[in-house]
């Protein structure tokens, strides 16, 4: 193969509204307005601010910025926290099925993920199970934090979850820790946007501190875990935590010291860190092999094309290289083999799969 690919590991789409069930709208869980201008829930909406949210505009957009396959994860309002059990399973069931048919019939463009609600584990592993055995999906997206059944806000990495881990580690599974309803459970206002600036970083942080603390990267060698938006406040704290254990060993009885994790190869981030400044502390951390490319499209938060920021997806990768904070082979492997790598792991064959795919 002598063209790279440019493969963007962190994508997001919505579904058209005629395909949203309608139970999505009369229980408040989520819609689309008929004129394709808001995404809703219940006492909430967004604006749709960008038409490459959507199917056909979002290839025609790839097409036009030259990116070959995108990896479609789980939009975060379909978590599920706070639903009751059924209308939770249903709109999970939903997302799952919507993001299996898009990767099924767009085999060559997207590999699409599917999310599970780690508060119910048991349903939670016969989920996963239908999604890798029925729709042939690889990729388990997973929130930073989670709603358990008595209503308490527990991190992903919480000891309980571990027969979610195993399975995904029996599969070869890629998992995605991605931040959201920090609102629900951080009690502050819910204003100038914070909890999309700086505490869905820090719940980042807090979930890569647990998986590192119960060496997860190690119990299970088969499951890859990348971090959205660069896992930005883990690198900027990884001194502090290092000091913390160090200095309180007796609160940290049994657990893995955060130094055995760094640079570790089942751990990954993408690159959506907005300043090449982050970028480098990235990757002198954890070292370039361990980053992938991640525009977290088509979110006014992603890489998309801005005047006013003079940007376009990639720019962060391109300045990185005129910089020099990157060769041109690290520039190539984030876009490309980073990405397959955190997708498939070691299994060379899925790789070529994948591969052929993205080609046919």
């Amino acid at each position: 193969m002598t063209r790279k690919l440019r493969i963007n590991g962190h994508s997001h789409l919505l579904p058209y509204p005629e395909e949203i069930p309608s139970f999505m709208q009369e229980k408040g869980i989520f819609w689309v307005d008929k004129d394709r201008k808001y995404m809703l829930q219940k006492d909430w909406s967004r604006p749709v601010t960008d038409s490459s949210f959507f199917l056909h505009e979002k290839l025609e957009w790839m097409e036009r910025n030259k990116i070959d396959h995108a990896v479609v994860l789980n939009l975060s309002q379909l978590y599920g926290n706070g639903l009751r059990v059924e209308e939770m399973k249903q709109a999970l069931r939903f997302q799952n099925d919507f993001n299996a048919r898009i990767q099924h019939d767009n085999p060559s463009k997207f590999t699409c993920g599917f999310v599970v609600h780690p508060g119910f584990v048991r349903s939670a592993c016969w989920e996963i199970e239908r999604c890798v055995e029925t729709h042939g999906l690889q990729l388990l997206c997973l929130p930073t934090h989670f709603m358990d059944t008595i209503g308490t806000w527990r991190c992903i990495f919480d000891e309980e979850n571990e027969p979610i881990f195993e399975l995904a580690n029996k599969y070869n599974l890629a998992v995605e820790i991605h931040p959201y309803d920090g609102e629900k459970f951080i009690k502050l206002e819910n204003t100038s946007w914070r909890f999309h600036l700086i505490w869905m970083l820090a719940q980042c942080a807090d979930a890569y501190h647990f998986l590192t603390l119960n060496g997860y990267q190690e119990k299970y060698p088969n499951m890859r875990t990348c971090f959205a938006h660069g896992g930005q406040l883990a690198q900027i704290n990884l001194g502090r935590r290092i000091q913390g254990f160090d200095g309180r060993p007796d609160l940290f009885e049994g657990k893995h010291h955060p130094r055995k994790a760094v640079g570790h190869k089942n751990i990954f981030f993408d690159t959506l860190v907005h300043d090449t400044g982050d970028l480098e502390l990235l990757i002198k951390n954890h070292g370039s092999k361990q980053v992938l490319m991640g525009l977290d499209d088509p979110y006014p938060l992603g890489e998309m094309e801005s005047a006013k920021q003079s940007s376009y997806p990639g720019k962060i990768l391109d300045l990185a290289l005129e910089r020099k904070i990157i060769t041109p082979t690290e520039h190539d492997a984030i876009w490309q083999d980073n990405v397959i790598k955190w997708l498939c792991g070691e299994d060379e064959a899925a790789k070529q799969k994948l591969i052929n795919r993205i080609l046919s």
